[in-house]
């Protein structure tokens, strides 16, 4: 069982149950998710991943596209229900990551902690970013990456915060030493429960529902 897979089977047996506007949801605090190379190599190879689509996503993202529309066109559809446009969420703030990665790859300094910081108090928002805080470090000529998530829906959203993140580190002129993921609330939602099992159990096609 693989790393993602193991926080999935912890959430279904340790959860506790907590009411949501959006539905009720099996949930854990304060779990951390440490990823080599390796462990993101068995992710990607045992989890199906829609990797075009999140590739294309970021990329949106880092040019700071608001509209939704361009992400339909590129097959995009869980924006939907924002709305025609995105108002301070992701593309606000991951506008901000294109510098953030030249100035790394210039520098490659091994005392500075370079960190992107993901929304703001107070503003209006029609989707608040789950991803909080990307923070890349320099050990010994490698690329340690760290990430908190203020909340992480396990089913859908967190395989692809972790394939963001891997395409993040990818764009860094070194090698991938890891890539952590501190989740605040990581949880399940309780529609998606079953589904989950059957994830877990190795069934194919498992489709998950986006609860809005």
């Amino acid at each position: 069982m693989n790393k993602y897979y193991e926080i999935l089977n912890k959430i279904l047996i340790d959860g506790k149950v907590q009411n949501n506007r959006k539905g009720n949801i099996k949930y854990l605090l304060n779990e951390q998710l440490s990823l080599s190379p390796n462990d993101l190599l068995d992710i990607f190879e045992g989890h199906n991943i829609a990797r075009k689509k999140l590739k294309n996503e970021l990329q949106l993202f880092m040019k700071g596209e608001r509209s939704v529309e361009k992400y339909r066109e590129v097959g995009i559809n869980w924006w939907d229900y924002c709305g025609s446009i995105l108002v301070n969420s992701y593309p606000s703030y991951f506008e901000k990551l294109p510098p953030l990665i030249d100035k790394i790859n210039r520098e490659k300094r091994n005392s500075k902690n370079y960190v992107l910081y993901l929304g703001a108090t107070g503003v209006e928002s029609n989707q608040v970013p789950c991803l909080s805080l990307v923070q890349f470090q320099i050990d010994k000529g490698e690329l340690v990456l760290s990430a908190y998530q203020r909340s992480s829906d396990a089913s859908l959203g967190l395989p692809a915060d972790i394939y963001h993140l891997y395409l993040m580190a990818r764009q860094i002129e070194l090698p991938l030493k890891s890539i952590t993921l501190n989740l605040g609330n990581v949880h399940i939602y309780e529609n998606n429960i079953e589904k989950t099992c059957s994830l877990i159990s190795g069934e194919e096609d498992v489709k998950f529902e986006l609860n809005v």
